[in-house]
């Protein structure tokens, strides 16, 4: 069995205040060091709309707002979801096959064990909200050997391992926790994790998605093979051009997509824009894919353009979030509009609206006084509100 401890939990509230606002107040600066250092969220609002940087400048604790806000200019949102990296990648070692046979037999070595792109899971109620918890579930080598080996797949099991596509519900039935499901939604499931795991599922879930879609070689056609621990895929034609140099047929790609909170020329409005397949209520950042041979900032302002017709400039980079849907880099921006009229492509977007900042704070504390549903905290787009609404303190 494999243990380990759950760190305090920083967003804690007491009547509203999260640990670090009140660490803030009473000017603890060893609290706020410690907390920050977990990976505290600064972002939070009180119901005063007040973050703990906002706090402590307002109690004069100038050695605090130093370390929990910033001097001058924005604050960055906080680690994002899907960002944890708790594990050394060990890049260097993936084409040492003794090595990798080493640890395959270790008893110390865990396993992720997924079925269609959805790891083994414990918890979190299907139809619940995406605030209930769930936790993967580990395998150890005997585990796998014992349990799994003779219906997983006839050969050694390596960090990502393609196998044959089997019922789930073997899989479960042979699993020591009864309780135990695979995620069918990981657009919401997968928001269930803790971060340190999150993070952990969406290097993993990306590198197998990218194996299930790419068993050919690109460059010729030809049947490829699994290389260096999951991270590569060689060619099996010997004359293949792509034995040749370094290519990016052979290794995982990367979807960057840009994704912008466009504010109003006065600055006290953002836009924000609706899909079909969105929740009753929710909007959102705008977004969309990079094309090939354009920079993040034409790529802003041209989607900013095509969905909501307004035009933007300058823009500025803020932050970015891997994406495990199934392997995009979303890279998140601010912009400001030069132009305001809005002019909506139904076949990108289903609706685009100005908001105010108080309706923006309104809807992120939550309530009857919400003026629209927001992205789940997770999201990229959340935190961009969340950083957009601290700018300026409202005390």
């Amino acid at each position: 069995m494999w243990l380990w401890s759950r760190p305090f939990c920083p967003t804690l509230r007491l009547c509203g205040w999260t640990a670090l606002m009140h660490a803030a107040r009473n000017g603890d600066h060893n609290l706020v060091r410690a907390l920050l250092h977990r990976g505290c969220d600064r972002s939070p609002l009180n119901s005063s709309s007040q973050t703990a940087f906002d706090i402590a400048k307002f109690w004069g604790h100038t050695h605090i707002f130093s370390v929990s806000g910033p001097v001058s200019g924005p604050q960055s949102p906080h680690e994002m979801f899907f960002s944890a990296e708790p594990l050394d990648r060990l890049s260097i070692k993936r084409p040492d096959q003794d090595w990798i046979r080493t640890r395959q037999k270790d008893p110390r070595t865990v396993y992720l064990l997924f079925h269609k792109l959805s790891p083994m899971t414990q918890g979190g109620e299907e139809s619940g909200p995406v605030g209930t918890q769930s936790n993967y579930i580990v395998f150890t080598t005997d585990d796998i050997t014992t349990f799994y080996s003779p219906i997983i797949c006839n050969t050694e099991v390596t960090f990502v391992q393609m196998c044959s596509d089997l019922d789930q519900e073997e899989l479960l039935k042979r699993s020591k926790d009864k309780t135990c499901s695979f995620p069918k939604n990981p657009h919401r499931d997968l928001l269930r994790l803790s971060e340190e795991e999150a993070g952990l599922v969406a290097q993993s879930r990306s590198v197998l998605a990218w194996h299930a879609r790419y068993s050919f070689c690109s460059t010729c056609g030809g049947r490829s093979r699994v290389e260096e621990a999951g991270h590569k895929r060689s060619c099996e034609n010997t004359t293949c051009v792509s034995h040749q140099g370094v290519h990016n047929t052979c290794y995982p790609r990367v979807d960057p997509v840009v994704i912008m909170l466009v504010l109003h020329p006065d600055q006290n409005h953002c836009l924000l824009g609706r899909k079909k397949v969105f929740p009753p209520g929710m909007f959102s950042c705008l977004a969309g894919f990079i094309e090939p041979g354009e920079c993040v900032e034409a790529a802003v302002r041209r989607e900013v353009q095509e969905e909501s017709g307004v035009l933007v400039d300058p823009v500025w980079y803020v932050c970015s979030q891997p994406w495990p849907m199934p392997s995009s880099l979303m890279i998140g921006c601010l912009t400001i509009a030069v132009t305001t009229e809005i002019t909506v492509d139904q076949d990108e977007i289903e609706e685009a609206k100005w908001f105010s900042r108080q309706q923006v704070i309104d809807s992120l504390i939550g309530g009857s006084r919400a003026a629209f549903v927001v992205p789940p905290r997770q999201t990229i787009a959340h935190q961009l509100l969340r950083h957009w609404t601290g700018l300026t303190s409202n005390l």
